[in-house]
C-alpha cells in the first residue's frame, strides 16, 4: 500500500552496484530504512543527491509493519537548501546533528511532533546567515523534551549525571545558560564563551550517553571543534 509522507534523510549505505540503503526519518513512521535502485547509476542523473545527510524529503512510498526494509516509489526534494551543503560551519554542525540524533532515533515507531520540531529547525537552519554557533547546543537540549528525556531542573541533571559515574558538574552559570538555550528561539542571539560553549556540549554529550547506549563515541565531534574554532 502506497502512503504519503515527509522524511529528513540521515544518511544511506551502497547496495550492489547502483542502489543504496537510505535511513529516513518519516513523519508516519518514524526511522525506517529504504532501498533505492539505480540511484547511482549513470543514467540516474543525480538522483544520489536527494539522499545526503538532512535533506528534506516529500515522499510516496511503501510499507509494510513487518519488514525491515522498505520501498520509496517517489521522492523529491522539499525544501532545497540554499546554504547548509556549501557553508563550512552550518556543514560541520549539520554532520554532528546527523550522527547524534542519528544513533538516538533507532525505534522505528512514529514521532510525529519531534519530526515537526526537527523538520522545521533544519529549514530554520539553512536560512540562518549569523548565530550559528549555538545552534546544535539549542537542537540537542530542545530535542530532550520530544525524546522523553528532558531534565526537570539543574538537580536533576547533574543527579543523573552522577548516578552514572560521570563526576563532573556543571557550574550554575553554565547551567543559566542552558536554559537559555532551551527559552530562546532557534537562531537567537545567545551571548556566550567558547569554554562555556565546550562545556555545556560535553555535558549534554554525557546526558544524551546516559538515555543512548549507542552513543558511546561521536565520531564527528572533533570536525564540529574544528569549524567553531
Amino acid at each position: 500500500m502506497l502512503h504519503h509522507t515527509k522524511g529528513i534523510v540521515f544518511g544511506y549505505i551502497k547496495y550492489s552496484e547502483t542502489s543504496i540503503i537510505v535511513r529516513v526519518f518519516t513523519e508516519a513512521f518514524g526511522m525506517q530504512s529504504y532501498i533505492v535502485n539505480g540511484v547511482r547509476s549513470a543514467r540516474s542523473k543525480g538522483k544520489i543527491a536527494l539522499y545526503q545527510p538532512l535533506t528534506l524529503l516529500e515522499m510516496v512510498v511503501y510499507h509494510k509493519a513487518t519488514k525491515d526494509l522498505q520501498r520509496i516509489s517517489e521522492s523529491k526534494c522539499a525544501l532545497p537548501f540554499t546554504s547548509i551543503p556549501f557553508n563550512p560551519i552550518k556543514s560541520g554542525i549539520s554532520m554532528f546533528l546527523t550522527e547524534v540524533l542519528g544513533k538516538t532515533l533507532r525505534q522505528e515507531s512514529e514521532n510525529r511532533e519531534f519530526f515537526q520540531f526537527l523538520f522545521n529547525a533544519i529549514s530554520i537552519f539553512d536560512h540562518l546567515e549569523t548565530n550559528l554557533e549555538n545552534f546544535h547546543l539549542q537542537t540537542l537540549l530542545k530535542s530532550t523534551a520530544y525524546l522523553g528525556f528532558k531534565p526537570e531542573s539543574e538537580k536533576d541533571f547533574d543527579h543523573q549525571l552522577i548516578e552514572k559515574g560521570m563526576s563532573s558538574r556543571l557550574s550554575s552559570a553554565d547551567y543559566q545558560l542552558m536554559i537559555v538555550l532551551l527559552e530562546k528561539k532557534l537562531g537567537e542571539h545567545i551571548p556566550m564563551q567558547n569554554q562555556n560553549r565546550r562545556e555545556i556540549l560535553m555535558h549534554i554529550i554525557r546526558y544524551y550517553q546516559i538515555h543512548v547506549d549507542s552513543l558511546s563515541e561521536i565520531k564527528s565531534l572533533e570536525i564540529l571543534k574544528e569549524v567553531l574554532n
